[in-house]
C-alpha cells in the first residue's frame, strides 16, 4: 500500500521538512541581483556582491578597502545620501542619478542607503541602474508604432504612390506647355508630388524584413560615416573620436548600422546649426559598458550587450517634453521635420537586439547604442 501512495504522491500530513536557516549572510548578500555594498563612515568598501562587482566594472579585490571617493567626485550627490542615511538614521533613496567612474558610466541610476543599526557609521547602498529599462520600454513602444505604419504604409503604397505618378506625369505636361507665368504653379505640383512620394518610401522601409547579420567592424563604420558627413553636412564642424580598440566584432549589418549613425550624426550636426556656434564639436565614442543584458525570448535566456557606441553633440538639447517620445514615429524637434528619422533608428537597434538610450541636456546631447558582440558559431560534434 505504501508503494501505492508514494506512485500516486498520496502523502500522510505532517510537519513540513525543517530547513536549515542558519545561512550565511554573506552567501545570501552575494545571491541578491541588486548591486548591494557596505560602507563605512569613511565610504571605504566593506563588503560587496557579485552584482555590485559588474555595476562598478570592478572585481571585489579591488573595491574592498577601497573609498567610493576613488570612483565618483567628491561633490557627487550620492555622499549626500550617504550622509543624510547616518545622521537621520533612516532609509534614503534618490532617482535618476548619473553615476560615472573610471570604468562605469551609468544613468538615470536609483540609489537607496540604509543605516546598519546594531553598527554605527555603517551605511548599506543599494544601487540599481534603471537606464536600461527605461530604454527598453521606449523602444517597444516605438516599435509597436512601427507595426502600425508598417500597414500604413502598404496601404499607402497602393492607394496613393500609383495615384501620384499620374499626377507628377500631368504636371510635367502642363510645365512644358503652360506660360511662363502659370509654369512656377506646375513645378510646385510636381516637387510636392515628390515629397509626398518620399514620406511613403521612407514608411515602407519600417517593413519587416529578414536582417542578414555578420561581424561588423563598427570603427570602419564610424569612419566611413564620419567621412560622410565631414563632405557634405557637417563639412564646419568638428569631430572627436573616442574608441576602444580591443572592441571585438559587433553582430550586426553594416548597411543599416550605418543608416542608424549617419542619421543620430546627421541630427546632431543640424541641432549644432540651429546654434550657429563656431565651436561645434560632435563626440563619437565606443567602449565596454558592463552588466547590459536584455532577456530574450531564445532558449540562451538573456541577451549580453556589452559593447556601446555613442554619439554627443554640444548643441541646445533636446525639450524634456519631446525626450520621453523621441523615438516615437511623427514626433520631431524640427519644424520641416517627418518625425520618422529616429523611429527608423529605434527599430533597427530593435531590430539587432540592441538598446538604444538618450542623455539630454543644454549643451550635451548624447545618443548610446548597446549592441550585441559577434561570437563565431560552435561547431557541433557527431559521434
Amino acid at each position: 500500500m505504501s508503494g501505492i501512495k508514494r506512485a500516486f504522491g498520496i502523502v500522510r500530513r505532517g510537519k513540513p521538512p525543517a530547513y536549515d536557516i542558519s545561512l550565511d549572510p554573506a552567501h545570501i548578500l552575494a545571491a541578491l541581483p541588486l548591486a548591494v555594498v557596505v560602507l563605512d563612515d569613511q565610504n571605504i568598501f566593506r563588503a560587496v556582491n557579485y552584482a555590485a562587482e559588474e555595476f562598478f566594472g570592478s572585481s571585489k579585490a579591488l573595491l574592498l578597502n577601497s573609498n567610493l571617493g576613488e570612483i565618483l567626485s567628491s561633490d557627487h550627490p550620492v555622499f549626500l545620501v550617504l550622509e543624510r542615511a547616518r545622521g537621520d538614521g533612516l532609509t534614503v533613496a534618490e532617482h535618476n542619478m548619473i553615476l560615472e567612474g573610471p570604468r562605469m558610466a551609468r544613468r538615470g541610476c536609483s540609489v537607496q542607503a540604509a543605516p546598519v543599526a546594531e553598527r554605527p557609521g555603517l551605511v548599506l547602498l543599494t544601487l540599481q541602474d534603471e537606464s536600461a529599462a527605461r530604454a527598453l520600454d521606449q523602444q517597444m513602444s516605438a516599435r509597436n508604432a512601427a507595426r502600425s505604419i508598417t500597414g500604413m504604409a502598404a496601404i499607402l503604397a497602393h492607394e496613393v504612390k500609383n495615384p501620384l505618378s499620374g499626377i507628377r506625369g500631368a504636371a510635367q505636361l502642363l510645365e512644358a506647355s503652360v506660360p511662363p507665368d502659370d509654369k512656377e504653379l506646375a513645378v510646385l505640383i510636381r516637387d510636392e508630388a515628390d515629397r509626398i512620394r518620399a514620406m511613403v518610401e521612407r514608411m515602407e522601409t519600417f517593413g519587416e524584413k529578414k536582417l542578414e547579420r555578420q561581424a561588423v567592424n563598427i570603427h570602419r563604420v564610424l569612419e566611413h560615416v564620419r567621412k560622410l558627413a565631414r563632405s557634405g553636412f557637417a563639412s564646419r564642424i568638428k569631430f572627436v573620436e573616442t574608441y576602444d580598440p580591443s572592441l571585438p566584432h559587433v553582430h550586426g549589418n553594416r548597411d543599416q548600422l550605418i543608416q542608424v549613425l549617419l542619421n543620430l550624426v546627421k541630427n546632431a550636426a543640424e541641432s549644432i546649426a540651429s546654434m550657429d556656434r563656431p565651436d561645434g564639436e560632435i563626440l563619437l565614442s565606443t567602449g565596454f559598458q558592463h552588466g547590459v543584458r536584455l532577456s530574450a525570448s531564445s532558449a540562451r535566456g538573456r541577451a549580453n550587450l556589452p559593447l556601446f557606441v555613442a554619439v554627443r553633440d554640444n548643441g541646445p538639447g533636446i525639450p524634456e517634453d519631446i525626450r520621453r517620445h523621441l523615438f516615437e514615429p511623427f514626433i520631431s524637434t524640427k519644424a520641416t521635420g517627418s518625425g520618422l528619422g529616429l523611429a527608423l533608428v529605434a527599430k533597427i537597434v530593435a531590430d539587432h537586439g540592441g538598446l538604444i538610450d538618450v542623455d539630454s541636456r543644454p549643451g550635451r546631447t548624447e545618443f548610446r547604442i548597446n549592441l550585441p558582440v559577434f561570437e563565431e558559431p560552435q561547431e557541433s560534434n557527431h559521434s
